[in-house]
């Protein structure tokens, strides 16, 4: 069987003709054409979230109860309606669009980092030591507060004994990194099999699950504002440095010829990427397939050019997840877990990625 190298595969925009079709003028248009209908698409499903539920507000109302807020409009709705609005359907729609983005971005640095379209937002470790951090401050009857706090921890504590076990053995190639992250996230899954069976039955095992499974159901204003610089921050530092990530993908020695420092390059990058993950995670519990399945989605679309498939890749991202909430609160009369969908609807798609690009992997 031959061997695949993913590096030669769509996470190289500068091999070939990549480069002198991404600066040509139809390219141009084309991701203008593609980013323009993109945001249009973003803001008419935003909307949508705002109306579709449980309880039903017309259109019109929406859009009184919104713009109430800058201009003034004679009131023509109740108080439940503005409470279904403001207090329930907008920050959980806001923390849809703000995670599906930043997940996306950061499976696809990781992706580009890696030079390896198979790796997820979680690769070293992140989701599972922030389920343990989670877990550990359920399991102490901890405040949602404390939750949010521990999770945080919990991702960059298990991302830190990752980073920490190549220097320890002298070896820091990728290749070691990639398996320090599946053994530190093997031994916090092991961590979380024991926190689970101590838990009490009732109470504590089913808040666990239920927060491992992703919602935004108990999402408000008020929980994100700490959350969100750890999130926007991050994400804008990756945005001002992707043409790196297209440096980073044609491989070390040509990344040194360039005058990239690899290690602090690559080191700022999984840094942010970090940040952005376990920040969402903190924020809305396990998201899978978010982060590994839109990045391919928005290559297969606008192309490898990291400069415009990470931004095509953030607005897929928020879509994605606004439908995913969309469909988990109006399918059933009570309410699915994020985790839940993304797993059903991303994994045969996945499947089908995976089916459209055999010729490349084989």
């Amino acid at each position: 069987m031959k061997k695949t190298d993913f590096s030669k595969h769509d996470l190289s925009p500068a091999k070939g003709k990549v480069m002198s079709q991404n600066n040509s003028l139809g390219y141009v248009l084309r991701f203008q054409g593609i980013l323009w209908l993109s945001v249009i698409i973003l803001m008419v499903v935003f909307v949508l979230s705002l109306v579709v539920g449980q309880y039903r507000v017309p259109l019109e109302e929406t859009f009184r109860i919104m713009f109430s807020k800058i201009f003034t409009i004679n009131r023509t709705w109740d108080n439940i309606q503005q409470a279904v609005i403001m207090d329930l359907r907008l920050p959980r729609t806001v923390a849809a669009v703000i995670i599906g983005a930043a997940l996306s971005l950061s499976g696809a640095t990781y992706q580009s980092i890696f030079k390896n379209p198979m790796v997820s937002p979680d690769l070293l470790g992140v989701s599972s030591g922030a389920c343990v951090g989670a877990a550990s401050a359920i399991l102490l009857n901890g405040s949602s507060i404390l939750i949010q706090i521990s999770a945080f921890a919990g991702g960059l504590i298990a991302v830190a004994i990752t980073l920490m076990i190549p220097r320890l053995i002298r070896n820091e190639s990728t290749t070691v990194l990639v398996l320090s992250g599946i053994v530190i996230s093997s031994l916090m899954s092991s961590i979380m099999s024991i926190i689970k069976f101590v838990a009490d039955t009732d109470t504590q095992l089913a808040e666990i699950t239920y927060w491992m499974m992703g919602s935004f159901a108990m999402t408000t204003f008020e929980s994100m504002l700490p959350v969100l610089p750890t999130i926007l921050i991050p994400m804008a530092v990756i945005l001002m440095m992707r043409y790196r990530l297209n440096v980073l993908s044609l491989g070390d020695n040509e990344a040194k010829s360039l005058g990239i420092n690899l290690r602090t390059t690559r080191g700022m990058f999984i840094l942010c990427s970090t940040l952005i993950t376990a920040s969402s995670v903190c924020l809305s519990g396990t998201i899978g397939w978010v982060g590994l399945v839109i990045p391919h989605t928005a290559r297969m679309v606008i192309g490898s050019d990291n400069k415009r498939m990470l931004p095509i890749a953030m607005i897929f991202g928020g879509v994605f997840m606004l439908f995913i909430d969309i469909l988990c609160r109006t399918i059933t009369a009570a309410e699915l877990r994020l985790g839940i969908l993304t797993g059903v609807i991303g994994a045969p798609f996945f499947i089908f990625i995976l089916f459209k690009q055999r010729r490349q992997v084989q």
